[in-house]
Formats: structure tokens, sequence, C-alpha cells
């Protein structure tokens, strides 16, 4: 388990959460925001993207139990720090996420899951500096994450490849007090 806090579960992904991920991102509400509704999921590729053996710190999100969504976490390299201009010895963390069920959308579990994991990393892994990176289009979650601290510093021009077309991208950024 990654954290608990009050009815939010973060847990380490298992092979058993294929099932849920290729759910969420058959979706196309959810595919909306996440990866493209002109991706084209199955288990291989759910293999190949959520299961590769790498850096990233991925989770499922419960919500009273249920699996709702997915969330990773990688700790910057240099090459990233320098690439945005930050010093190569600042412990920076960029996160993801998203809430794979519709029927939970709206109703402050994102908002939870944030405000825990930007805890979790500050206080765990010594995170001096959390960053996200989600396109300027996504409206409802920058609302949610500046309600969690996190300001724009820096517009990313055509930064993400999303369904045909460059989108633009906000590079967020949360500080521990």
């Amino acid at each position: 388990m990654i954290l608990q806090e009050d009815n939010l579960v973060v847990r380490n992904l298992e092979a058993s959460d294929a099932d849920h991920l290729l759910r969420w991102l058959t979706d196309s509400n959810v595919l909306a925001f996440v990866e493209g509704r002109d991706r084209q999921h199955d288990k291989d590729s759910i293999q190949e993207t959520f299961f590769a053996e790498d850096e990233v710190r991925r989770g499922i999100v419960e919500w009273e139990g249920t699996p709702v969504g997915y969330t990773e976490m990688e700790p910057w390299d240099e090459g990233s720090k320098r690439m945005h201009g930050y010093p190569a010895d600042a412990t920076i963390w960029e996160m993801a996420q998203f809430i794979g069920e519709p029927r939970y959308w709206n109703q402050g579990i994102g908002t939870q899951l944030i405000q825990a994991l930007t805890r979790y990393l500050a206080e765990k892994e010594g995170a001096q500096l959390i960053v996200m990176l989600p396109q300027i289009r996504n409206t409802r979650a920058i609302r949610c994450y500046e309600k969690c601290g996190f300001r724009r510093v820096k517009l990313l021009p055509q930064h993400q490849f999303f369904e045909g077309a460059w989108q633009n991208c906000w590079l967020m950024e949360w500080q521990p007090e």
C-alpha cells in the first residue's frame, strides 16, 4: 500500500488491475481527457504501458474499497530538470492521475487524492517540488490542482500529442511549506 486516508486508498498496481485499466481506457468519457479517444487499448497495450519495469511508481486509487482510478509518480532525472530550468540537485517528482469511473467524478475524490499524494511525496519521498503537466483545455483538473495548492508556472506550447494534434500544457508546481 502506498497510502490510506479516510475512505481513500492508493495501493501498488497489481497484475489483476489490468482489467480495471482496460475498462477505463476503453471508455470514451475517460479517453476524452486521458490517452485520447483515438488510442485503441487492449490487454497487450495495457501490459506494455502500465506494467513496464521503470522508475515510475504506479498505483490504483480506491474509494471506499472500490477501484476508481489510477495514479503514477516519478522522480525527475537531471535531463527533465534541465529541460524545464530546475537545478540538477533538486528533488522533483512528477505525478499524473485520473478517476476512471465517471460516476465518481465531481465528488471531491480527485481533490482528496491530490492532497494525499502531495503530502506523501513531501513527507515520505522528500520531494522539494511536485509538478504536473495538464493540457490547458483540461480546466476541471487544473481547478482541482489549484485548489490543492498547485500554481501554473509555465506554458508548454505543443507539449503533448493528443487525438491527432499537439496540445499546449501547463507546467504546474506544488511546494511543501
